[in-house]
């Protein structure tokens, strides 16, 4: 196993959990239901404890772990600060801007766990799969507050 691999890996999910952690943070400040800000802090402190798991593996990797964030997360927060402008805070407009940011997060830590299982450890994998699942619950949660909206 190539450890400088290892942390590259790594440190790509460490910038999409700080892409979901930004992009909630805009969430939460874009909406004034209660019921979305509860939701949206919960999203951003799942993201702050697996960012603290991944963190720890760089560390212990003897890497640096990553602080910065995505070009394309600085463009989803962008383009969520512009709709939610236009549309007037609107909670359908912003849910699925939220399921937009979830899709790529999920679609990261699937990429990872298909193509790098021979960058990380028995342990790792592990853990990004337990991660996986916390975002993919998320994800659902988006999911179905937004098609609860379209039924309407």
């Amino acid at each position: 196993m190539n450890e400088e691999k290892t942390i590259e890996v790594l440190n790509t999910l460490i910038e999409i959990n700080n892409d979901r952690i930004a992009g909630y943070e805009t969430a939460y400040n874009e909406t004034e239901e209660l019921d979305l800000k509860t939701l949206f802090r919960g999203f951003k402190e799942t993201s702050e404890k697996c960012n603290v798991e991944l963190n720890r593996e760089v560390i212990k990797l003897g890497g640096v772990p990553t602080e910065g964030t995505k070009t394309t997360g600085k463009l989803f927060r962008v383009w969520m600060d512009i709709k939610s402008a236009l549309t007037g805070k609107d909670r359908k407009a912003i849910l699925n801007s939220c399921e937009f940011g979830e899709d790529m997060a999920l679609d990261t830590y699937k990429k990872v766990l298909s193509d790098n299982l021979d960058d990380i450890t028995a342990d790792q994998q592990t853990m990004l799969n337990a991660q996986y699942a916390l975002l993919k619950a998320g994800h659902d949660s988006v999911k179905s507050l937004r098609d609860a909206l379209i039924a309407k």
